[in-house]
């Protein structure tokens, strides 16, 4: 064999060993690509595992399990400290509901005494805070049913206008006493989707209420045939950083001193468990609040 064709050789086998470096590292690649989006989108805790036998590419691997291994740690302590918030507020719901009741039934004896004009005064005065503590603890008890009864929703076709319509009128006696005449924009055509009748009245009520909450003076509510909710008016108070924080649990303003911040916490969690979303923007000293219910 003559010296150029033994380089010619040579050279061929260095080729096709760097073809067959190159195609097994691309590979082990395409592998730990596949590998790790399956591990971060099942809940499991095995690792990547690469048939290769390449040194770089297993301390790629091994780099990115121990990584794994964090953000389990880290998913277990989050999942660890919802399930303990989610059993507080489900226990001091309960623990509340009871004496705040029985304060209820002695303030209605109270009420049938014979008592000065101050006395009565300050009686007022409790039954107020007594009634206003009483809606707290319900919106509490509330969320934490919301919460511990996930999957438990039975969809049906539901008439979007129908159900506009009903928790409009539900609300009109208490925006009208805030001086709000609301305007509702309802199509032609029967707008029907898939849904659980009782958590969409406990949305379209949850964003009722809002608006009572946060409204200067108007209130206009449009549903379009593509299923979408929007409920607009002018506040003035917000701005729009605390709109982007407005379905934060427990996230309430000085305007809303009777809120525990859950009313659109509660709307997001059964939108999404429907299917639908639910989000707000702020333009020009306007909130709007849309649902959103694709067919």
């Amino acid at each position: 064999m003559t010296l150029p064709v033994a380089l010619c050789v040579i050279l061929a086998v260095t080729v096709l060993a760097l073809g067959l470096h190159i195609w097994s590292m691309r590979r082990a690649a395409r592998q730990i690509v596949r590998e790790l989006s399956e591990k971060l989108s099942e809940d499991t805790n095995t690792l990547i595992s690469l048939s290769t036998s390449d040194g770089e590419m297993r301390r790629l691997a091994a780099g990115l399990n121990r990584e794994l291994r964090t953000l389990r740690a880290a998913r277990l302590r989050y999942r660890q400290g919802d399930r303990e918030l989610k059993d507080a507020v489900t226990n001091v719901s309960h623990d509340l509901r009871t004496p705040l009741t029985a304060i209820c039934g002695y303030l209605e004896l109270l009420e049938r005494e014979d008592l000065s004009p101050n006395a009565r005064r300050y009686l007022g005065y409790i039954s107020e805070r007594t009634e206003a503590m009483k809606s707290l603890t319900e919106e509490l008890f509330r969320y934490s049913v919301v919460l511990s009864t996930d999957g438990e929703l039975t969809p049906e076709p539901v008439d979007l206008n129908a159900a506009v319509e009903a928790s409009a009128a539900g609300f009109y006696a208490a925006l009208t006493a805030r001086g709000i005449s609301p305007e509702i924009s309802l199509p032609e055509t029967r707008v029907v989707r898939m849904l659980d009748k009782a958590a969409l009245g406990r949305v379209l009520s949850n964003l009722f209420s809002n608006a009572l909450k946060y409204s200067d003076g108007d209130l206009s509510v449009t549903l379009t045939e593509e299923g979408d909710v929007a409920f607009s008016n002018a506040a003035a108070g917000l701005d729009p950083v605390q709109v982007g924080r407005l379905f934060d649990r427990f996230f309430s303003l000085e305007a809303a001193r009777n809120a525990t911040g859950l009313g659109l916490a509660i709307a997001r969690t059964l939108a999404e468990r429907m299917g639908g979303s639910i989000g707000a923007a702020y333009e020009g000293g306007r909130l709007t609040v849309t649902v959103c219910f694709p067919p």
